[in-house]
């Protein structure tokens, strides 16, 4: 009879079965790990792209309302007003629904300050020239990491902007923005509100010598067409300080009336358009306030020295109102300060800049306000010539070239003002560095008291 023995289960087998269970909340485990991470990256990369656009949504106020601040000499409440205004438009802009949404239903608060440093910044100040922008409240809504109790991200942001240092500081220095007409070293008064004619009359060679009346050959470009379009702001390049300038010899009286009138709404064919080249948003000149009557400037020769000009506000100007030019018998006062005119930088800066005919739409802030390089005018030069930049000097503009382009060989009168904006390169003091600094421009800072900037 075969015996039959009894089978024993392998311990290993017991082992085996007893663990079958565990393997569930493992998987689970992990799943949960993989939903946690997977949500982390999806909900951060959504959360970083809200903070990108907050960012560059409060950058573009800051930007906007330290710009206002410096063409209103400090009034806080324009700019305070440009920074909210430019807020919302900016967060109404395609891909910023969420923001729109927030900032629409109250959520979003920005706060706008102003402070005399930039580092460190102290909010309080009544004029800046700092303006810091700073907007919470924002919050991205989370999808998957919510297993781990993460509900939303904040995502607030803070910028700061206002004026640079000083541009220019040095030979080598970029400057940009500049009109092609060479203001002579000479010329450049210590006072901000003195007048200076910068384009003379036909007929009188001026400073630079026989042939040239101070108009530059800008970038390499010659000719009328090249004239026209950087009279009227077309600034591809920037200039070298310290380097040569090519003369444009000629009266060139068409192609620089053309260009330069565009700043005072007036538009006289050549392709010029308000598009390419916006007027200046305050277009006001010498006949402002005058009734019946409007006036103008002129500028008279000295017939002892054809370098030395006479300014005055007249109301019988003329083709031919300097003939029997006598600066000791001429019946019109005459004027050497912005003060006596009653269009000037302060008026165009002031609480009453408008005119009755400035335009409505398209206009752009500071167009009248223009950089013209400073030249050695030492020696004399015949014809095209190279002159040696040495600096920028800024002047206000205080009236068009009169009769456009059919008698556009007339004077263009400036105020000389101590600072003004540009681009080029910026000097390593923020803030505009010593008194004076002539040339700045407005650009973004990082916030001291945050890292959301």
């Amino acid at each position: 009879m075969r015996n039959i023995r009894s089978k024993k289960m392998h311990p290993c087998c017991t082992v085996l079965s007893s663990q079958r269970g565990v393997v569930v909340p493992i998987v689970a485990i992990g799943l949960l790990a993989i939903l946690a991470v997977a949500g982390l990256a999806l909900d951060g990369s959504h959360a970083l792209g809200n903070k990108t656009r907050m960012q560059n949504t409060v950058d573009a106020s800051a930007l906007a309302a330290a710009k206002v601040l410096d063409d209103t000499d400090g009034d806080i409440g324009l700019a305070t007003a440009a920074a909210n205004s430019l807020f919302s438009i900016n967060a109404d802009g395609d891909g910023n629904h969420e923001l729109n949404d927030a900032y629409d239903a109250g959520d979003i608060t920005v706060t706008v300050q102003y402070s005399t440093t930039v580092n460190p910044f102290v909010p309080g100040s009544p004029d800046g020239p700092f303006v810091r922008v700073r907007a919470t409240g924002f919050d991205t809504q989370t999808s998957l990491s919510r297993v781990l109790g993460i509900n939303d991200i904040p995502t607030p942001a803070t910028a700061v902007a206002g004026p640079s240092g000083p541009l220019g500081s040095g030979t080598g220095s970029l400057i940009c923005d500049l009109a092609p007409i060479a203001v002579c070293e000479d010329d450049v008064p210590t006072d901000q509100d003195v007048l200076r004619v910068l384009k003379p009359n036909p007929g009188t060679h001026g400073d630079v010598g026989p042939g040239n009346y101070k108009m530059l050959r800008l970038f390499d470009c010659s000719g009328g067409a090249c004239l026209r379009q950087h009279m009227a702001g077309s600034y591809d390049e920037c200039l070298v300080t310290g380097e040569d300038i090519e003369t444009e010899p000629g009266v060139s009286s068409g192609p620089v009336s053309q260009g330069f009138n565009t700043r005072f709404n007036q538009y006289q064919g050549a392709g010029l358009n308000a598009t390419d080249y916006p007027p200046d948003q305050y277009i006001g000149e010498q006949d402002i306030d005058t009734d019946p009557q409007p006036q103008e400037l002129k500028a008279c020769e000295d017939p002892d020295d054809p370098l030395t000009e006479y300014i005055y506000l007249t109301d019988s100007p003329g083709n031919n109102y300097c003939n029997g030019f006598d600066p000791d018998a001429w019946p019109d006062p005459q004027v050497t300060l912005a003060d006596d005119i009653p269009y000037n930088y302060d008026r165009y800066t002031g609480l009453d800049p408008s005119h009755p005919d400035d335009p409505t739409s398209g206009a752009l802030a500071g167009r009248r306000l223009l950089r013209f390089p400073l030249i050695d005018c030492s020696g004399l030069n015949n014809g095209q010539s190279a002159l040696t930049s040495t600096n920028v000097a800024c002047f206000f503009m205080v009236q068009s070239l009169e009769g456009g382009q059919a008698d556009g060989a007339g004077n263009i009168f400036g105020q000389y003002i101590d600072t003004c904006p540009a681009n080029g390169t910026v000097g390593i003091v923020p803030g505009g560095g010593p008194p004076n600094q002539l040339l700045y421009k407005i650009q973004l800072y990082k916030d001291s008291d945050s890292e959301d900037s």
